[in-house]
């Protein structure tokens, strides 16, 4: 009987871990700056307390945010090849039945990848540039004049240069499965609008796992899955949520909700589940 009344104790404990984890210190809404911090108020607000921020006019000085339209692109990398993600639902990286499931990764022309994203040719499948291996300046190098390669603020705050700097594009069916990043991550809207979920460290506990098979690999992969969705060709993005019917966990869970516009660059923090 003891026992059985320290255990129920204790899941008392975990299940309010949420709620005063948020009374003590995760925003009740992402917070806004209307500037880039400096390095040491970055660290010591954001990355030390591990907490999101969307940073407003971080990137108003781009050349990118005038110059990437369909025709410069299609200028300045159109016959390119480069390495598109390609799915017969959008679902590149997630869950399918009972299968971990990888995109096809095709080599094709940016310029054809461009027509199928402005419907220009019409393909049953859904293509996404997506890339997270630094392909900005492995495979678009010709695009780095018009960003920068990094940020000098974070790259102080940091005490190093960025291990990844990626460019993604994508047509309106192409979904991002739920995931953790580890590292402390810069993410920049250069056209369109993206919609993020984000769920705190804390609530890790009660997103549900289970073990899916990917070919002779046994992958742990959460059960139930948020996405973000494209919702524009030119790097617009919308999100919103796969769960049909949640487990009681999961209601246990409340995350922040938020809009990212054009000119707009989000800090998550790592750990932190988009």
């Amino acid at each position: 009987m003891a026992e059985g009344a320290a255990l129920r104790a204790v899941r008392g404990c975990l299940a309010a871990f949420p709620r005063e984890a948020r009374e003590l210190g995760w925003p009740e809404s992402v917070p806004y700056l209307d500037r880039p911090p400096s390095p040491l108020e970055f660290y010591r607000e954001w990355v030390s307390p591990n907490k999101p921020c969307v940073i407003r006019n971080a990137i108003s000085h781009w050349p990118a945010l005038k110059k990437w339209t369909s025709a410069y692109l299609r200028e300045v990398v159109g016959p390119k090849v480069v390495s598109v993600a390609v799915t017969p639902n959008g679902y590149a990286d997630a869950v399918f039945q009972d299968r971990f499931v990888m995109p096809e990764e095709r080599q094709m022309p940016f310029m054809d990848f461009l027509d199928i994203v402005e419907k220009k040719v019409t393909s049953p499948n859904v293509f996404y540039v997506q890339k997270q291996c630094s392909n900005l300046t492995e495979e678009f190098p010709e695009l780095v004049c018009d960003v920068q390669p990094d940020i000098p603020w974070m790259s102080e705050a940091l005490g190093k240069k960025p291990d990844a700097v990626n460019f993604w594009l994508g047509e309106s069916a192409a979904v991002t499965s739920l995931h953790k990043d580890h590292y402390e991550n810069l993410y920049c809207v250069v056209s369109g609008e993206k919609y993020f979920l984000l769920h705190p460290p804390s609530d890790r506990p009660f997103i549900p796992y289970a073990l899916f098979r990917y070919w002779k690999a046994t992958v742990r992969f959460p059960q139930h899955s948020l996405f973000s969705r494209l919702n524009n060709p030119i790097s617009a993005f919308f999100g919103q949520s796969s769960i049909s019917q949640q487990p009681t966990t999961y209601q246990k869970m409340v995350h922040l909700k938020l809009w990212m516009r054009r000119m707009q660059r989000r800090c998550p923090g790592s750990l932190w589940t988009p």
